[in-house]
This record gives C-alpha cells, structure tokens and sequence, in this order.
C-alpha cells in the first residue's frame, strides 16, 4: 500500500525527509515538460522575490518567502533537479541585483558574473536536495547556505559576496543577529525560517498535523525570529569612548558614468569648494565646527605627491575647515602602477598617514581575465590595473580611531573585521559615480548598516555622488544625502570601542556552520547509497 502524498506535480513521502531516513525519496521519473517548465519559471520568479526584498525597498520579509518557495520546488528531487531550480533562482535574483556591474564595461562583466555566482548557488540547490533525505532537513539545507556564501566569499574573481542575503535585511527583523555573528548568522536565519516554512506547508498540504510532525518545521519557522528579538539587547549604542562631531563631504561629479574618470580635476576642485563652504557654514554658526572631516574615495584622483595644484587645493581646505581630513586619492607608485589611497591630511602637516584599499574591484580596478575577455569586447580595457594594499590602517583623527573600508571593501566580512580592530569609528568612503543612477550605492549602503550592527561603530559614510550618510551602532540612518548633489553632513556621533560578540567570535560561526553543512551533506549521501544498495 502507497501511503506517500502527491503534490506539486510529484510524489513525495512525506516521513523521509522529516522523521525517517529509510524510507524512499525518489521523485517523479518523468514529469510532463510543461510541469518543468511551470517550476523553472517559479525558481525564477523566487529569485527576482529575493532581489526586491532588498535595497532600495523595504519589503524584508520577501526573502524567506523566496527561500520557502525554492525548497518547495526542490525538496524531495535528485540532485540535478535541485541544481537546475537553483540556478535559475539565482539567476532571477542576481542578473537584477548585479545590472551596476555592466555600467562600466558592459554585459560582458555582468552576466557573465552573474552566470559564475547563480551555477554556485546552483551548486548549493544540488546540495540541499541531497540532504532532504535527512531528519529535520531545513536546518541542514540552512547550514548548506551558509556555506554556499563562504564559498562565493572567496571564489570567483577573489569572492564576491555582494549578494548575500543578510544585505537584504538592514529594515528586517533579523539584523540584531549581526552583533552576536555577523552576516552568516543572519543568512542562517533568513533561510532557514523560509525552509522551514516550506517544511510546515508540506505537512499541512500532507495533513500530516500531529504535534511529532510539526513541532521540527514550527520551530525552524520560529526561532530565527525569536533569536534575532532576543539579540536586541546585545546591539549597544552608548559612546563609550567619547563622541566626535564628523563631517563627511560630497563635492559630486560633473556628470554620471565614465565620463567622470576624464574630470578628475573638477571632482578634486568640487570637494576643495565644498569644504571651503563647510568651513563658511561653521564661521557663521550654521554648523558645528567637526573634530575630522571624510571625503570620498577617488575625492582627489590627481596624486598630490605628483601635483602641486592638487597639493595646494587640499592644503587649502584642510586649513579652512580646522580640521584633519582623510583625502581618498589615487596614487602612482614607482611602478608605474595606481594605488587606490586613503591620506590622512593634517592641516599643519600634510599627509601623515595613508591607508590602501586591499579588496580590489573585480571588473573595475582589475579586470579578470583580460585577454580571454578582450577576445568579445575591447571596453574592458576601461577596468584598472591597481594594486592591493596589504594591511589594514587606524587614522587618528582628534580622539576618534578611524578604521577605513573603502567602497567595495565593505561587503567582506574578514576585511572589515581587520577594519574595526582597535577602532571606535568606522568611515567608508566610496565613489558609486561610475555607476551612474543605478542600485548600487543603496545596496552598499545596505551593508554598512549591517556592519554598524556587526561591529557596534557609528559608520561615516562619505560618497563622490551620494549617497553619504551617517549610521549609528543600531544600523540607524539618521542623515543622508541624494544622489549628484554636492553636500555635507556634520553630526555629533558616539564613538564606541566595545568589542561585539560577533567581533569576538570572528570567522568561526560561519567556518562551524560550514562543516556542519557539508557533514550532512556527506552523511545525506552515504543514506541514498544505502537505499539504493536495499533496493537493488
């Protein structure tokens, strides 16, 4: 007698995957091309919730919906089948989420960059299906997440992690995770809440509604969100170490897109101007006089070491506006090769310290395999040849310990940990003008939330065309500019030299969620092999 449950075009049984791993778990053989082709369009669709769930919107809880949906269509199947659902979720989520890429050097950056991370998430769609065998198989297909973002952390192009799922969360009721384990654990919890509502739907769709069947999916569903409301009390957003009154400048472009890499000297010029007009503001009283300033990276990418009219123009306004001002700046070394450099400029003293972006911009500062690219498109000769820094830099800026994460920095998880380190402020300074009027800055923005919330610093965001603003250690926004405005934002902010759980912990949550993942995903495999061994 066949006691499984049909649904959703195929038959599962429902006890496999929740409570017993003897049972079988082979899918349908043959479904009708049009089922197929119904469900491709769904993943699809999942993936395109996914991506609106984020910045600049604010509909958070789209995403574990998206999750529940994708495990839907891939528990119970082989793994190819997962693979293939998989891949097109992510790509519905990602060839949207990463359309700003293609602004500098065109589709050949974009989709081909989208393709490479979507067949990884594909990978992880293989993998989830293969431990659907397993009890209690949303937490297993949550961990195998986790680990499907530590491994786009590192791989392609030195890792691209820009779209991870906790950067969809900066509104969302899971961002308190972040002070107790950082971006891994709210991608855990995210995926997992979603697959465990896809867990509670089959059983109800079973009538399976015993409290043994549902007791597993209900609280896989729960307890993400119950953890993340009892995390609020660990986000801290007192000054410990003092305050600082910071000023962050943005002198705008002359116009969007590549054309501004030909106007370097009217951008250095617009934040030269702009900060003579701070310094106005301050003399009659508008504004308070700030303790530092931040300008944007690329604020001057004309090397003052090299030119003396770029020299004197910041000597100009470090001196009007009284205050020490990190100057990012693109210097030349002597190999002939760029640098991409923030300068602490003293007033009195020129530059006395520098810091080097060490997270290069895949497709931008570098182009990864040039030739193999130019062979399509000679547009990829417009991408950089910058060389990395090597470590991370602490500016002391009047009683505040600046740590840097330049632009795309932001996004990696052990390069802002480094960051932080010995700090009570975090800038990020950022030029998203090349990227015109796209999504980008709000997604990066996104992340500087999560890292406020991640690491307990105020975050002083300074952009060349917006959007800069202020987040508090709360992943607050409390000001904030537009984009292609020229503006200051000057705001008392606490500075904070608490070190989070999260920054205690380090890398180790993700590396112990990994191995858990990838060990039921080994233990998976070896019950399939069994089965099949029974059967035959």
């Amino acid at each position: 007698m066949n006691t499984a449950t049909p649904y959703a075009g195929r038959v599962v049984a429902p006890a496999v995957s929740q409570e017993s791993p003897a049972a079988s778990d082979k899918p349908d053989e043959h479904p009708p091309r049009w089922h197929v082709l119904v469900r491709v369009l769904i993943a699809a669709a999942a993936g395109v919730l996914l991506y609106l769930s984020g910045p600049p919107r604010t509909l958070w809880w789209f995403a574990p919906i998206a999750f529940a949906v994708l495990a839907w269509l891939i528990h119970g199947r082989r793994a190819r089948a997962g693979f293939g659902y998989a891949l097109c979720f992510g790509l519905g989520y990602l060839v949207p989420l990463l359309a700003w890429t293609g602004e500098y050097v065109g589709v050949v950056a974009w989709l081909p960059l989208a393709l490479a991370e979507a067949l990884l998430v594909g990978l992880v769609g293989a993998a989830i299906a293969v431990v659907g065998v397993l009890p209690v198989w949303p937490l297993w297909a949550a961990l195998l997440w986790v680990a499907g973002e530590a491994l786009r952390a590192i791989f392609p192009f030195g890792g691209f992690p820009w779209g991870n799922v906790a950067f969809t969360q900066p509104e969302g009721v899971y961002l308190p995770l972040a002070t107790v384990a950082g971006v891994p654990l709210i991608g855990f919890a995210v995926t997992l809440t979603g697959f465990g509502l896809a867990a509670l739907a089959q059983r109800l769709v079973s009538r399976e509604l015993g409290v043994r069947q549902l007791l597993a999916p209900v609280l896989a569903t729960l307890l993400p969100i119950a953890a993340a409301f009892g995390s609020l009390p660990l986000v801290g957003t007192d000054a410990n170490d003092g305050e600082a009154t910071v000023a962050v400048v943005q002198g705008n472009v002359p116009r969007a897109g590549l054309d501004f890499n030909a106007q370097r000297r009217a951008v250095l010029d617009n934040h030269v101007a702009r900060t003579e007009k701070l310094a106005d503001d301050v003399a009659a009283g508008r504004l308070d006089q700030p303790d530092l300033v931040i300008w944007p990276e690329n604020s001057s990418d004309i090397d003052p070491y090299r030119n003396p009219d770029a020299w004197a123009g910041i000597v100009r306004a470090a001196q009007a506006v009284k205050a020490p001002i990190a100057v990012g700046s693109v210097l030349v070394g002597d190999d002939g090769l760029p640098r991409n450099t923030m300068l602490l400029w003293n007033p009195a003293k020129g530059p006395v310290n520098q810091y080097t972006k060490r997270q290069l911009q895949p497709f931008g500062e570098t182009m990864p395999w040039r030739p193999f690219f130019r062979l399509f498109t000679s547009t990829v000769d417009r991408a950089g040849q910058f060389v990395p820094g090597t470590e991370a830099t602490l500016f002391d800026m009047a009683n505040a310990r600046v740590g840097l994460a330049t632009c795309y920095e932001v996004a990696f998880d052990g390069v802002v940990r480094e960051s932080v380190k010995g700090s009570n402020l975090l800038a990020v300074p950022t030029n998203n003008a090349t990227f015109g009027y796209t999504e980008m800055t709000y997604q990066q923005l996104a992340m500087d939330r999560v890292r406020a919330v991640e690491h307990g610093r105020t975050v002083a965001v300074a952009a060349t065309s917006g959007v800069s603003a202020f987040v508090m250690p709360d992943g607050s926004v409390t000001q904030q500019t537009g984009l292609f405005v020229d503006a200051a934002l000057v705001q008392r902010v606490p500075l904070r030299s608490t070190t989070t759980l999260s920054d205690r912990l380090g890398p180790s949550p993700e590396w112990v969620m990994t191995i858990a993942g990838l060990g039921a995903f080994a233990f998976a495999i070896t019950v399939r092999r069994r089965r099949r061994s029974s059967k035959a």
